[in-house]
């Protein structure tokens, strides 16, 4: 087997069926979360320094200040990733290979970005300034050849199948060290974030950004406390077969803090038809509707008696926020409340 062999990727689109293309499709970028910005940036500033301490003057000679302590080295450093798989970095990594569009975004946000050698294709790319990297990834494969060439020392991976695992594996076997990351919960998001900061050398951004981001989920989902949760479907795609969100997953869990009562479904992500029209939600909310519109709902067959579309709460929303666990999922939060609950001002 060629070692360089290129591993093929999810294929994007109309009608995918596994959860990645509820992760890779989008409707589009937006800002950063505000406050997470403004505290990276005060962060980026620095604090004033605590003076070290100095050691009592005596009669004969001038005081001489203590030694400051000297903080831990990061590096080397072990940890598990989100598949349970230990990996040792030896030193700091200069040459990093995202794999998944939460993690490029992450590693901009913390101060890792230039040093990003490649990505993964993208089709809402963010932060602009990883558009000119290049693409090691698509959902054609994963170019091995490449991200060796590159002399790749950290690569960051999804799991569940995002990035081939024989991909995942083949890499380790070169000797490159990959750590693998997936979300199933806002608190599995925050701490990938974490994560990728310890890997890189930049905990302390990593930190803020994560804390900054908990402050907001926490403001927000206070903001629909005692408001009214309407049945809520959330179309993920419905060009043959239709998909929602899983229960217990990380979309759920956004969908009822921003104030709804999602309609859920199994691991399959896929709902019949017939459970959708017993459901009867009262709001539908259009994650594919970069391609979907409220009027293509309505036309569709079947679909006429079901309360949402006879009173037309059918409300496209971005996507890319909702599903990229990475610094915008705030802003993801955020769209939901505006779309279900346009009365807060979220």
């Amino acid at each position: 087997m060629d070692p360089f062999a290129s591993f093929r990727m999810p294929r994007p689109g109309r009608g995918q069926t596994p959860r990645r293309a509820f992760a890779m499709h989008a409707a589009g970028a937006a800002r950063l979360a505000p406050i997470a910005l403004a505290l990276v940036l005060a962060a980026c500033s620095g604090a004033p320094a605590t003076p070290a301490a100095t050691s009592a003057p005596v009669p004969t000679a001038t005081a001489t200040p203590a030694p400051t302590p000297t903080a831990a080295p990061a590096f080397p450093v072990t940890v598990v990733d989100d598949e349970g798989t230990s990996v040792t970095l030896a030193s700091e990594p200069l040459k990093i290979v995202s794999l998944t569009p939460a993690a490029t975004e992450t590693l901009f946000a913390i101060g890792a970005g230039p040093r990003v050698v490649a990505k993964v294709e993208d089709i809402t790319p963010y932060p602009p300034e990883a558009d000119a990297l290049p693409v090691v990834a698509t959902f054609q494969g994963v170019d091995i050849e490449k991200i060796v060439s590159l002399q790749a020392d950290l690569v960051i991976a999804g799991g569940l199948g995002f990035t081939p695992p024989a991909a995942v594996a083949q890499l380790r076997n070169l000797g490159v060290p990959v750590v693998v990351l997936y979300a199933e919960s806002i608190a599995d998001a925050l701490a990938g974030i974490d994560l990728i900061g310890t890997v890189t050398g930049q905990s302390d951004e990593a930190s803020v950004v994560s804390s900054a981001m908990q402050v907001e989920f926490d403001r927000l989902a206070a903001l629909t406390e005692g408001l009214p949760k309407p049945l809520t479907f959330y179309e993920i795609d419905a060009t043959s077969d239709i998909y929602t969100v899983p229960a217990g997953s990380l979309y759920e869990e956004l969908l009822r803090m921003a104030g709804a009562d999602p309609i859920t479904t199994d691991a399959s992500y896929q709902i019949s038809l017939e459970k959708l029209i017993t459901a009867n939600p009262a709001v539908i909310l259009l994650g594919d509707g970069g391609y979907t519109t409220p009027a293509d709902v309505t036309a569709r067959p079947n679909w006429s008696g079901i309360k949402a579309v006879v009173d037309g709460a059918i409300y496209p929303v971005n996507d890319t926020l909702i599903t990229r666990p990475g610094p915008r999922l705030v802003d993801g939060l955020r769209a939901l409340i505006n779309a279900l609950h346009p009365e807060v001002h979220a």
